[in-house]
C-alpha cells in the first residue's frame, strides 16, 4: 500500500471521528443545529477520502535493476559456446530472467538456463 492511501486512509477516519462527535455534540443538553452542517460535511469528506484512495490503481512502472558483478583480479573470461550448436555466443544473447541468466543462441535459436560447471 503506498503511503497515500496510507496517509488518505488516516485522514479519513479522524474526519469521520470528528464529524461523528460534531453530530452527536449538536443534540446534547446545549444544542446547536450548525454543528449537524459541519458533522455531516467532515464524515461525507472522510468517506470520500476513503473511496477515491480504494479507487487509485497502484503505479506499475517497469523497475530496471542493473546487476554489477565484481570480479577478483587476474580473471580470465572464457568464450561461452552454445550447448547445442557450439557458435559462440556474445553478451547480448545473454538475459536475466526471474533471476536466472537465460542464453538464447541466435544460430540455432536453443533457449537454455546458464549454468556453473564446478571447477574441479
Amino acid at each position: 500500500m503506498s503511503a497515500t492511501k496510507i496517509i488518505a486512509y488516516i485522514s479519513a477516519v479522524i474526519l469521520i471521528f470528528f464529524g461523528v462527535l460534531f453530530i452527536w455534540a449538536a443534540f446534547g443538553s446545549n444544542p446547536h443545529p450548525e454543528w449537524i452542517c459541519v458533522g455531516v460535511v467532515s464524515v461525507s469528506i472522510g468517506f470520500g477520502l476513503i473511496w477515491f484512495a480504494s479507487r487509485s490503481k497502484p503505479s506499475t512502472a517497469p523497475q530496471n535493476v542493473t546487476l554489477q558483478v565484481d570480479l577478483p583480479a587476474n580473471v580470465g573470461m572464457d568464450t561461452i559456446k552454445c550447448q547445442s550448436c557450439g557458435g559462440v555466443l556474445k553478451p547480448e544473447n545473454i538475459s536475466m530472467v526471474a533471476g536466472a541468466p537465460v542464453v538464447t543462441c541466435p544460430y540455432c535459436g536453443t533457449t537454455y538456463q546458464l549454468t556453473e560447471e564446478p571447477k574441479w
